[in-house]
């Protein structure tokens, strides 16, 4: 790398030199140990030259289409062969939907070198080409993987040339030199494989599983640091000529930071991922920065008992592959960052949906339909995929195919509280919005240690046990805050991860809107209880600001530069890695106020059709805050006129620390709400009432109705 980054600052670094080679598709094959705590298998990588290298096409030649028969074949050797070095091998299977476990594999660090930072690297075949890396690593590129808390313990090319029919993938080239022809071959099917058109993608899944089987045809040399793993070829020096699909067994660590061991609220053994601080890099070595939109497709491995949920389109049905081992099957076809992977195993129980969903989606009006229809009919700015924006069944799809999963103890809660309100929310998300960028939703009540109340994945949301006692309220504010990451935060990706409030900020405004239209609301209702919940939040940001680090309190740190990379693509997450920002909410908070003074500076109907079209013009895509800003009031020309800018709203909002100027004004107006009076009002008897309960030794367990106004008590009173 051109830039040496300090792991020991407060910046996440994102190392992986995604400019020089760009991850397109992650095929994994992992089992699950709860034993030892260890996640362990294999990762097969496919690639696409980066940016800086990329050759345009010289020919307007299409490739040819691959019949698909029944079974992955091998064209050069036995695939439950694969030769490998210090690791055990074991029997493979061929079939399409569970992948071979290559690498379960004793960890042979004391047979490699050690490193400066006390990392080792392990499964290299000889300590003198562990350490040619120093030697010749400023002739030889280097592929960098974001890597942390792993036990990588070997690396090898992977013979995608092996796999029967792959050659129709490839242009007739004369070449001379047989080894370069051959090394050119695999990385053309490569290439072709990963630029298949999206209507091809079920052809597209069988030959990445396919390929992922294939034998190995080398090992490479790799090593390992604190954030990092390195590999090379020996004599390759441009990721043009370096190889595009690689193969790498390795092992988590059961401290590692991207992975929780827990037990759940029965007491049973489970692990679920949170993605946070440092994203999945300590599940798999991958490509962090946000530019590394890819797809994936995991098989995953455990004892019979267990349910495997993951982020993945489809609903998975285990295979039992022995009597007590199960084998589960996930896939995507939609381009999306690493750190949006999310697994979850665990002794779950399906709670089962009652067959009122249809009758939810007829109580919705639905007025921006047409306008959507309108839309639709755009051309997608995002790279080719499977895009459901473009299918007419899923545009008219109100409320998407969706799962409830607890622990057992907590099944009748989950009946109680959560079941019904989600076809309500994602219908009134629906309303607002329009197509649901993805196609079905599992909802997991996750173990009691998850540090938050929710967190958002693509086909999954993880949801904190604490939202259950609040009821109906709680429930469906934060259900709808974790509906709206669908659009703002995975369909919508910020291109900087420093830009938190492109998705927080969203996601806490719609909440407010989803949950209203949810209840159907009268006009008068959603104006006061938006004007409640705006003086809570303006509390809390009050408090926030005075009590936090300045610098913490910007929506854009790297102002001017946000979104700047290395001539790599490498770049760090500013204050990334700070303690303190975990438990921050400015982001939610100022990026709430932002929003919702757009809003009425706008008009509420203006500003949804522009947030519907911003949607339908940007999902898929990454972004940065000046493209929102900027297509919003490209929409309303007529706001320049009173000095609204792209610019002025990003000094007075987005790059200073404190609270912005207008929301100061705005504030004091609160206070007068009918609302929030009456609110007042239940509060002062209700603290009365308890002070006397706690006299007289009595308890008194107040309704479900209540929860939301004692939040509120505790919320709106002052010191």
């Amino acid at each position: 790398m051109e830039t040496q980054l300090d792991p020991m600052k407060d910046d996440l670094p994102l190392m992986a030199n995604t400019s020089h080679m760009l991850v397109k598709h992650y095929v994994l094959d992992l089992d699950v140990d709860f034993k030892s705590k260890v996640i362990e298998g294999v990762i097969v990588l496919f690639f696409e030259t980066g940016s800086q290298y990329r050759k345009t096409s010289s020919t307007g030649e299409e490739s040819h289409q691959p019949q698909v028969d029944g079974a992955c074949k091998m064209r050069a050797s036995e695939l439950c062969h694969i030769p490998v070095t210090n690791v055990n091998a074991c029997s493979s299977k061929t079939e399409c939907n569970d992948f071979a476990v290559c690498g379960k594999g004793e960890d042979t660090s004391d047979k490699s070198c050690n490193h400066s930072n006390k990392e080792q690297a392990s499964g290299i075949s000889s300590l003198k080409n562990c350490c040619d890396i120093q030697n010749h690593g400023n002739k030889d590129f280097l592929l960098i993987l974001d890597c942390c808390d792993l036990s990588v313990l070997k690396v090898e090319e992977v013979d995608v040339a092996a796999v029967l029919d792959t050659e129709k993938f490839t242009r007739s080239t004369k070449l001379t030199d047989a080894s370069k022809e051959m090394e050119n071959l695999r990385n053309q099917i490569v290439h072709e494989l990963v630029t298949l058109p999206a209507d091809r993608w079920k052809e597209q899944l069988y030959y990445f599983t396919c390929c992922s089987q294939a034998p190995g045809c080398g090992e490479l040399l790799f090593t390992t640091s604190t954030w990092s793993l390195e590999i090379r070829k020996s004599g390759i020096q441009t990721p043009t000529d370096f190889p595009h699909a690689i193969r790498i067994w390795y092992k988590t660590k059961p401290e590692g930071r991207s992975v929780t061991w827990t037990t759940d609220q029965s007491g049973r053994p489970c692990v679920y991922t949170m993605g946070s601080p440092i994203n999945n890099r300590a599940l798999f070595p991958c490509q962090e920065p946000p530019v590394a939109l890819s797809t994936w497709q995991a098989s995953v491995r455990t004892a019979a008992g267990f349910v495997v949920l993951m982020s993945g389109e489809n609903s998975a049905e285990p295979i039992r592959l022995h009597e007590d081992i199960l084998s589960w099957y996930y896939y995507v076809t939609m381009p999306m960052p690493a750190s949006t992977f999310t697994i979850a195993v665990g002794c779950w129980q399906e709670v089962k949906q009652q067959s009122f969903t249809a009758a939810i989606q007829t109580k919705f009006s639905l007025p921006s339909l047409q306008a959507d229809f309108r839309s639709h009919e755009e051309i997608c700015g995002h790279v080719e995929y499977p895009c459901r924006f473009q299918n007419p069944a899923a545009r008219l799809q109100a409320v998407i195919p969706y799962r409830v999963f607890a622990p057992w103890c907590l099944m009748e809660h989950c009946k109680e509280h959560l079941l019904e309100l989600i076809p309500q929310c994602l219908s009134a998300a629906y309303t607002t919005l329009g197509t649901h960028p993805f196609s079905r939703l599992d909802v997991l009540i996750v173990p009691s240690n998850f540090s938050s109340l929710g967190m958002a994945s693509p086909h999954i949301i993880f949801l904190s046990q604490s939202i259950l006692p609040g009821g109906s309220h709680l429930c469906g504010t934060r259900l709808c805050h974790e509906i709206a990451h669908a659009w703002f935060g995975l369909a919508i990706g910020a291109r900087d991860w420093t830009e938190e409030w492109i998705s927080e900020g969203f996601a806490t405004f719609l909440e407010d809107i989803f949950w209203a239209r949810a209840q159907q609301l009268s006009h008068d209702e959603v104006k006061w209880h938006q004007e409640l919940k705006a003086l809570l939040r303006w509390r809390r940001l009050r408090d926030e600001v005075q009590n936090s680090e300045e610098e913490l309190q910007v929506l854009r740190p790297k102002k001017e530069r946000t979104g700047e990379l290395s001539e790599s693509g490498a770049s760090v997450v500013k204050h990334g890695l700070k303690a303190e920002k975990i438990f921050m909410q400015v982001h939610y908070l100022k990026g709430y106020f932002l929003l919702r003074s757009l809003a009425r500076t706008i008009g509420e109907a203006s500003y949804l059709a522009s947030l519907r079209k911003f949607v339908h013009k940007f999902h898929g895509q990454l972004v940065l805050s000046q493209d929102f800003l900027r297509m919003l009031l490209e929409d309303i020309p007529e706001q320049k006129k009173s000095g609204l800018t792209v610019e002025s709203i990003i000094q007075n909002w987005l790059d200073t620390s404190g609270i912005p100027k207008p929301l100061l004004e705005e504030g004091e107006t609160w206070e007068e709400c009918q609302l929030v009076q009456q609110v007042r009002g239940e509060v002062t008897k209700w603290i009365q009432t308890n002070q006397r309960i706690r006299k007289s030794g009595k308890k008194k367990r107040k309704q479900d109705e209540v929860v939301f106004q004692k939040e509120v008590l505790f919320l709106i009173q002052d010191g």
